[in-house]
Formats: C-alpha cells, structure tokens, sequence
C-alpha cells in the first residue's frame, strides 16, 4: 500500500527519517509538507501510533492524469470505494489543493470527486442515496501539474492532538512541532533540557515521550477505526508491540519554568495526563511501572541559571502575535541575551514569526531552521 504522511513545510527530512526508522521505504513522490512511503497494512497502525513528527497519514488510493472533469470522475470512479468505506459512512472531500493543473475551481473538484464517490458506492450497493449523517470518512484531492492524488484520512483528529493537553493555552505550541524542535536540535535524552517559557509544557512533554520511547498516540483514538480494513484486533497487538517499547529504565532531567502561575500549573496537569496515559499503555502488557515527570517551576527567565555545566535551553516565547505586541515582543526578545550568561556552555534554540530575532537578541544564530507551524512561518534559531 501507498501513503501519504502530511506534516510541517520544511519537516519532510525529519519525518522521512522516522518513517525509516519505522523499517518502511520512502517513495521518490515527495512534495512541500507531504512525505509518500510504502507499506503493509500495519504501516496504518504503527504510523498512527508512533509518528511524532507527522499531522495525518493517509492511505493513496490512486494517482492518475486528470485535464478535465470526465478524466477526473472516472479516475475516482475506478477506486473501489467499498473495500474501504462501510455503507453508514458520511464521505466528506474535505480539502482539494491545486497547482499548476488545467482543473482549478477547488470548489467544482470537490463536488465533482463526491460526486464520483457516492455513484459508485451507490452502484455497488445498489443504493439510491448515501448516508448524510453517521461517521466521517474524509478524503483529500491533490491536483498538481493535472494528476490527480486521491487520498483517504486514517488518523481522524489531527495527529498533534495526542490527547493529553487539556488546556493549551493562549498560543500553544502543536505537539508535532515541537517534537521536530527536539530533533532539530538533535537532543539526547541524557542530555539536560531547560524551557523557560513553558507556556503549556509541550516541549518538555514532548521530550519526556521521546526520551521514554513513548509512542505518542497510543492514548487517542483513530479514523481508520471505521474503515474496512480495520482489525481490531491486529490493532491491540501492535499497540502492545509499542507499549513493550516504552523505557522506563532512564534517568532525564527535563525541566520547565514559566512567570505565571496558571501556565505551571497547566504544564504540570497536561505531563500527569501524558504520563498516565503512557501509564494505561504499560498496563496492556501487565506492567504497572511509572513515566518520570518533568519538573516544572514558576520563575521568571531571568532569575533562572543554568543546573547544569551543560544541556539544552529550547523555548518558544511570545511571537507578538497573540501574546504580546510586537514591540514588548521585541524588547521581550533584547532581554533574553542574558540568557547566553546564565546558561553558558548550553546549545539554544528558539522559535519565532519575528524576522528581526538575531538583531534583537544581538547574536547571530549559528543555524536556523524554517518551518511552517500552523499559519505561521517561523524560524528556528540555533545557538551551539
């Protein structure tokens, strides 16, 4: 089977690489955000569970050339819908990007792929009409250079939402970005790791997953429950398979502080609901041992000095998007050189929309990384 493993622009090496460590291959069809690989009918399974970095895995059901809306319906038509679709389904087209194709109405791609959709289930079936309440089944339609990529969502709920963040926030950080920070940063579970704007604890939290092999969707559930293809029970044992993978034998020193109260305290909740969640995995292979939690203070950034000789400071403070105005955001942002002091010999890096960061902060990263978070366009910006 083909699919398709939507994430951030500019993660698509990142994803690639825990694809591969998920012991599937990368197909050459690879695009902005999109990264296509191949794999049975567990890759469904095991990519909905373990990818830390992606936002939807699809299943491609067909890839063809499509200059006009006859070539377009009949390509759809030819899927057999019905191995994957039950007949109390509700099919939602639910986003049609295109470039660079002869088709361009977004709107008359939708209906003209719904279209197709519901004649051959109804075909199939012998049915006179289709279901237009019941559970979704979302489809998705590419279109570029006229070929036509037709994919179906297994995930549901977009994968950042692991389920363990109650309460995000103002302007939360999404889990799956920053599970590529860590990446980027190339952190090491051994390594101490310091955010000083903890906001909601993602990172940190995102850390401590990863740290304890933590496979990050274990505790929600999926779309691909109410396909066809689901087993049940194929399911429960690799979710057990990745259960048995979680380490509970490693020491971390994972750590987060914010200025307000509310902020640790939402911090402190969501890594109990992480960590319990991780918890009831144990439990399904008879194991009732316990996930390390990151510790958590109030402390403002600059009362806070580095524990260590060495470690990673990894935050994402206010963008003066909503959080902020652009100037306190900048005055925020000339403030936190001292951090350069007080946790000296310690890698940084921090994300922003603001394209002045290195003027205000007055030092030249010594990389940085671009990615698309959400509707933003941010910037990784790495002190080693």
């Amino acid at each position: 089977m083909t699919y398709v493993a939507l994430c951030a622009v500019g993660a698509e090496k990142i994803l690639g690489n825990e694809i591969k460590h998920l012991g599937y291959s990368l197909l050459d069809r690879q695009a902005p955000g999109r990264v296509t690989f191949s794999g049975d009918i567990d890759a469904m399974y095991r990519a909905n569970y373990c990818l830390r970095t992606s936002d939807r895995v699809y299943i491609q059901l067909a890839e063809y050339k499509a200059f006009n809306f006859d070539e377009l319906f009949e390509g759809c038509y030819k899927i057999n819908w019905q191995d994957y679709l039950k007949k109390t389904a509700r099919v939602i087209v639910d986003k049609v990007r295109v470039h660079a194709s002869k088709l361009n109405s977004e709107h008359s791609i939708q209906s003209m792929i719904l279209k197709s959709i519901y004649t051959k289930l109804g075909d199939v079936w012998h049915m006179a009409s289709m279901p237009e309440t019941g559970e979704s089944s979302d489809v998705r339609v590419y279109l570029d250079k006229n070929v036509a990529t037709i994919l179906l969502d297994t995930s549901g709920e977009a994968l950042h939402k692991r389920g363990y963040r109650t309460d995000g926030g103002i302007a939360p950080l999404r889990e799956t970005t920053a599970a590529v920070l860590l990446q980027e940063m190339m952190w090491r579970r051994k390594t101490p790791l310091h955010d000083p704007f903890c906001g909601s604890g993602t990172i940190a939290i995102e850390a401590a997953l990863y740290a304890h092999n933590i496979a990050p969707g274990l505790g929600r559930r999926f779309a691909y429950e109410n396909l066809v293809i689901y087993n049940q029970q194929r399911a429960l044992e690799i979710k057990r398979e990745e259960a048995s993978k979680i380490r509970t034998d490693v020491e971390c020193r994972i750590t987060g502080s914010d200025i307000d109260p509310a902020a640790v305290e939402r911090s402190r909740l969501n890594a109990e609901h992480a960590c319990v969640m991780a918890g009831r995995a144990l439990q399904l292979i008879g194991s009732d041992m316990r996930i390390e939690r990151p510790d958590f203070i109030q402390s403002d950034y600059k009362d806070i000095r580095a524990p260590y000789e060495t470690g990673l400071l990894l935050c994402n403070p206010p963008y003066g998007e909503r959080l902020l105005d652009q100037a306190d955001a900048e005055d925020l942002y000339g403030e936190m050189k001292s951090l350069f002091v007080d946790f000296e010999n310690w890698q940084m890096g921090v994300i922003t929309s603001q394209k002045n960061f290195q003027e205000c902060i007055c030092k030249k990263a010594s990389a940085s990384k671009t990615l698309k978070a959400g509707n933003l366009d941010t910037t990784l910006y790495i002190y080693r």
